[in-house]
C-alpha cells in the first residue's frame, strides 16, 4: 500500500493562541509504517500548548521504529506530559487528548486513542467514526440518560473522561482492514463540535486532494464560528 497526506492546523476565530499539535506537521507520503497524530491540550494559559506537544514529541521518538506499538506510544506520552507537571507544578491540571495511527505497508491502520479527537474512515460505503468520544455526556447517551440531539447543547458536552497526563489511563486501541480508495481522518473536537458530520462526510468525499481538502474543513470550521482551535490529518490509501 502508498499513503499520503496532508496536515492542517489553525488557531480559529477567538483563541489567541493553539493548544493543538499534530505529526507530522507538513505534507507527504509514504508505503508504510508511518505514525500519524493529533492531540488537542487542555489546562489554562500555555498549558496546553506545552502538554500536546509534548505528548507529540514522546509519542513520535523513533517514528520509524515499527516495533513500537500505537498503545505503548500513547502510554509514551502520558508519562511524559505528567512528569512535566511533577517537575514544574504551575504546570499540574494540564493535559490532552491523543489519537495516533500507524500505517502498515500491508494495509492495516493500528490506532490508539484517548480524549474526543477523532478518527474517522471514508469508504464505499460512506463516512464512519472509528474512534469513541472519552466524554461524560457520551457516557451519558450510552446509558440512556439523555438523547443524542440533548447532547449536542448540553453544557457539559466538553467534559472529558479520559485525558493524557492526570494519572494512569486506559488507552483505545485497535485495528482496520484498509482497501485501496479509502480516505481516513484524524482531527481535534474544534472540527466536530462545529461542523455537522454529514459535511465534514461531504467535504472528505468532494474528490479534493488530501492537503485541500486538510484546509477545507478548517475553513469550514471557522466559518462556523471558530471557537477552538482545528487540527486535521486527511490521509489517502493508494494502490
Amino acid at each position: 500500500m502508498k499513503y499520503v497526506w496532508g496536515t492542517g492546523t489553525d488557531a480559529g476565530r477567538v483563541r489567541d493562541h493553539n493548544e493543538d499539535s499534530l505529526f507530522p506537521t507538513t505534507s507527504g507520503n509514504s508505503e508504510g509504517p508511518v505514525i500519524l497524530m493529533v492531540a488537542d491540550g487542555m489546562g489554562g494559559a500555555v498549558a496546553g500548548e506545552v502538554a500536546s506537544k509534548l505528548a507529540v514529541e514522546a509519542a513520535s521518538i523513533d517514528a520509524d521504529d515499527s516495533d513500537i506499538e500505537p498503545i505503548a506510544r500513547v502510554a509514551s506520552a502520558n508519562e511524559a506530559v505528567i512528569e512535566a507537571t511533577i517537575t514544574d507544578p504551575t504546570l499540574a491540571g494540564m493535559g490532552t487528548t491523543m489519537t495516533l495511527v500507524r500505517l502498515n505497508p500491508d494495509g492495516t491502520a493500528d490506532f490508539a486513542h484517548v480524549g474526543d479527537s477523532r478518527a474517522y474512515i471514508l469508504t464505499e460505503g460512506g463516512m464512519r467514526v472509528l474512534t469513541t468520544d472519552h466524554t461524560l455526556i457520551h457516557e451519558l447517551v450510552e446509558l440512556g440518560k439523555i438523547t443524542p440531539k440533548e447532547a449536542e447543547n448540553h453544557p457539559h458536552r466538553h467534559m472529558l473522561t479520559r485525558v493524557l497526563g492526570i494519572g494512569p489511563i486506559a488507552i483505545d486501541a485497535f485495528s482496520v482492514e484498509l482497501l485501496v480508495g479509502d480516505r481516513i481522518l484524524l482531527t481535534s473536537d474544534g472540527l466536530t463540535t462545529m461542523v455537522a458530520d454529514f459535511i465534514i462526510e461531504q467535504i472528505l468525499d468532494a474528490g479534493e486532494g488530501v492537503e485541500p481538502t486538510s484546509w477545507a474543513l478548517i475553513e469550514q470550521a471557522n466559518a462556523a464560528g471558530g471557537v477552538d482551535n482545528t487540527t486535521v490529518v486527511v490521509i489517502d490509501v493508494l494502490a
